[in-house]
C-alpha cells in the first residue's frame, strides 16, 4: 500500500470474496489492493473513514434511454449522468434510441460521443440498433467500440427505430455472431399484441391486457430457437412475464447463449396497485401482478435472471397523459434504482451482496467491462457509500432526471446512498456534484 494516494476504510465493504471491515487502497483511480480494516495508513495518503457506512462497488447500468440528441427536452446526458450518480451508478450503458440520429450507424455513434463527451458526470458506452435495413453497418459499428447491438420484435414507438421480423431478425443475428458480438432484444411478440384487447382509455386493467404475457413468452421462445440455430449470444431485456422463465431455465440448460435483465419496477411495483389514469406506472413490457413479482424474485435468486437494470425511459411530463394507450411509456429510475431493489429485496431477505451481484457485477460482466463491478485490487476505484438502515422518502423535486415524473412519488424507502466515487475522486456528496469527470467506453478489443 506505500503507493496509495488514497483509502476508504469501513467496517462493511462488499468484496468478491464477502462483506468484512476493510481498508481499501487507492492510486492513479485505480484499487491497487483490499486490506485489513486496520492497516497502517501510509504518509501521504489521504484517509477516508466511513465507519459503519457499506462501501460497495459502483452500479453498472446497462439499459439506459438517454435520449441525447435530439430529444434533449426529455432526458440530457448532464441530467441523467448526475441522476445516476446520486444513485450511486457510476457507469451507464446508452441504448441507441429514443436519440435522434439512433446509434444505428458509425457517423451517428460519433454524432453521439461528441455530444456526451463534455456532460458526462459517469462513465458512459453505447449500444447499437439492429433495423431491419443496417446489416451493413453493425461489423462497423462492433468496431467503432459499441458494446452490442439492440433490437425490437415489435414496435418501439418511435419511427426512426422500426422492429425486425423474424427473417430480419435472423438476418440480423447471423451478421453479429459472425463477429462475435451480442443482441440484445425487445421481446414482444407483435401478432400477439395485435390480437390482444385494445380499449385505450385511463383503466390499468385494459393497458394490461393489451401487453399479454404470452406476447413476451412467444418472442422468447423465437429468439431462443434463433440464437440455439445460429450459436448466437442474446440477452432479453426488461423481462416482466414470470411465464417465460422455465422457457429461459430450459435454454440455459441446453447450454443457449442467453442472459435476461429485469427492472426495479417489476420488482417493487405491482399492477394491483397502479391507480387508473396514473401512467408514470407506464411501460412496456407492463408492471403485472404480485404472484408474477415473486416468480421474478425467485428467478433472480436461483439464477435464470442474470441482472437488475433501470431501463430509464423519461419523457416531457406532457407526454405522460391519463389515458395509457397515448401516454409515453416508460419509467424514470437511474436515481432510485438501488433504493428500491434494496427496500424489496432486504424484506424477502436478500443480504446487499444480492443487490451488488445484480446490479454490478454481473452488469459489467454482461458488457466486458472488467475493470467494473468489484471491489478488487486492479478494477477502477468507483463505489458508492451507503447507509442502508436509513430511509427516505421520495420527493420528486428532489430528483435530477430532467423530467421529474417518478413512479415512486412518496414511497418510504431504505438505502441512503451518502457519496458515489469514480476512479478515486468523490463526484457527488450530500447533494454536491463536482464538474464532469466521466469517460466514454468502449468495448474491449
Amino acid at each position: 500500500m506505500s503507493d496509495a494516494e488514497l483509502v476508504l476504510r469501513s467496517t462493511r465493504v462488499i468484496t468478491p470474496e464477502g462483506t468484512r471491515a476493510a481498508s481499501v487502497a487507492v492510486a492513479a483511480g485505480t484499487i491497487t489492493a483490499v486490506l485489513p480494516h486496520d492497516t497502517h495508513v501510509p504518509p501521504g495518503a489521504r484517509l477516508e473513514d466511513l465507519g459503519d457506512d457499506v462501501l460497495l462497488p459502483g452500479l453498472v447500468d446497462t439499459h439506459v434511454h438517454v435520449n441525447d440528441p435530439g430529444r434533449t427536452e426529455w432526458e440530457g446526458f448532464w441530467t441523467a449522468t448526475r441522476a445516476a450518480a446520486a444513485g450511486g451508478i457510476t457507469t451507464l450503458v446508452d441504448m441507441p434510441l429514443n436519440s435522434l440520429p439512433p446509434t444505428t450507424t458509425v457517423d451517428h455513434l460519433r454524432t453521439k460521443r461528441e455530444v456526451a463527451a463534455d456532460k458526462a458526470h459517469i462513465d458512459v458506452g453505447f449500444w447499437g440498433g439492429a433495423l431491419p435495413d443496417n446489416v451493413k453497418d453493425l461489423r462497423p459499428l462492433h468496431d467503432a467500440g459499441v458494446f452490442g447491438f439492440k433490437a425490437f420484435l415489435s414496435p418501439s414507438g418511435v419511427d426512426e427505430f422500426p422492429h425486425l421480423d423474424q427473417d430480419r431478425l435472423a438476418r440480423s443475428l447471423a451478421e453479429i455472431a459472425g463477429f462475435g458480438g451480442l443482441l440484445i432484444v425487445h421481446a414482444e411478440d407483435p401478432h400477439h399484441l395485435d390480437a390482444a384487447p385494445q380499449q385505450g382509455g385511463p383503466r390499468y386493467a385494459d393497458f394490461l391486457a393489451s401487453r399479454p404475457r404470452d406476447a413476451e413468452d412467444t418472442a422468447v421462445a423465437n429468439l431462443i430457437a434463433q440464437a440455439k440455430r445460429l450459436h448466437a449470444r442474446v440477452h432479453v431485456l426488461h423481462l416482466s412475464s414470470s411465464d417465460a422463465l422455465p422457457l429461459i431455465a430450459a435454454a440455459k440448460a441446453e447450454g443457449v447463449r442467453i442472459t435476461v435483465e429485469t427492472c426495479p419496477h417489476y420488482l417493487t411495483l405491482t399492477a394491483e396497485e397502479v391507480p387508473d389514469g396514473a401512467s408514470e406506472f407506464k411501460c412496456c413490457p407492463p408492471i403485472r401482478e404480485a404472484a408474477n413479482q415473486d416468480l421474478l424474485w425467485q428467478a433472480l435468486a436461483d439464477g435464470t435472471i442474470d441482472c437488475v437494470v433501470t431501463d430509464h425511459s423519461p419523457s416531457t411530463a406532457d407526454l405522460k397523459t391519463g389515458d395509457f394507450t397515448t401516454a409515453w411509456g416508460g419509467i424514470s429510475g437511474l436515481q432510485l434504482s438501488l433504493p428500491t431493489v434494496w427496500t424489496e429485496a432486504r424484506r424477502r431477505g436478500h443480504g446487499l451482496e444480492d443487490v451488488v451481484r445484480w446490479m454490478s457485477t454481473r452488469t459489467a460482466a454482461l458488457v466486458g467491462l472488467d475493470r467494473k463491478g468489484a471491489i478488487e485490487a486492479g478494477r477502477d476505484a468507483d463505489f458508492a457509500v451507503l447507509a442502508p438502515d436509513d430511509t427516505f422518502t421520495v420527493d420528486p423535486a428532489a430528483l435530477q432526471h430532467r423530467n421529474r415524473v417518478t413512479a415512486y412519488a412518496g414511497r418510504t424507502l431504505y438505502g441512503v446512498v451518502k457519496s458515489t466515487w469514480l476512479r478515486g475522486e468523490r463526484i457527488v456528496a450530500d447533494g454536491e456534484f463536482t464538474d464532469p469527470k466521466g469517460r466514454l467506453l468502449t468495448r474491449a478489443h
